[in-house]
């Protein structure tokens, strides 16, 4: 399996969307990848954005570093806009991008992306309604349904899960930067 031995992050929070969070997960799991789910605050259930299910954080994002993760997942719906205001996560998002390590942002998770200062000059993509968000914190917007720009794997939105999944196990198997 392809990300044995490997270590990937998950940020949740409330309003997540089920789909961008459970399949990632799920795919990196049958790659074999240890997950740790990090939310605001360890212990703390968080409902989906449709409210039918739930996820219980293991950790919270001010106790891991980035360090500990060889990639970090934000997966969509409203939790990004949450998340975005919590400086540990921020920092950690930070730290990952300076060391160079594989993210992955899908639809409204660009938000954490463009708060933690790491989209300027990056090509990034997410759901339209965040579009004015990215391209005024210097991204380049594109439309496509996932790709990989340096060490951030970007995906538009849920039917492009796929896509994006297929882009994070291919990155996160490869992080060399070309």
């Amino acid at each position: 399996m392809r990300l044995e031995g490997k270590t990937v992050g998950i940020l949740v929070g409330p309003g997540y969307e089920d789909l961008e969070f459970w399949v990632p997960l799920m795919r990196v799991q049958e790659e074999r990848a240890n997950v740790r789910v990090i939310g605001s605050r360890a212990g703390e259930r968080y409902t989906s954005k449709s409210g039918g299910l739930t996820v219980e954080s293991e950790v919270a994002a001010g106790q891991v570093s980035a360090g500990q993760l060889d990639g970090l997942l934000v997966p969509g719906g409203w939790a990004p806009d949450k998340l975005r205001r919590d400086r540990h996560v921020l920092q950690l998002v930070q730290d990952m991008h300076a060391q160079k390590k594989i993210l992955g942002f899908i639809c409204h998770a660009g938000w954490v992306a463009a708060s933690a200062g790491i989209c300027r000059g990056k090509r990034v993509t997410g759901s339209t309604g965040i579009r004015d968000d990215m391209e005024n914190a210097g991204a380049v917007w594109v439309d496509e349904s996932a790709f990989r720009e340096d060490n951030l794997v970007w995906g538009r939105v849920v039917a492009d899960i796929p896509n994006f999944c297929r882009e994070v196990v291919r990155a996160l198997s490869k992080p060399e930067i070309a």
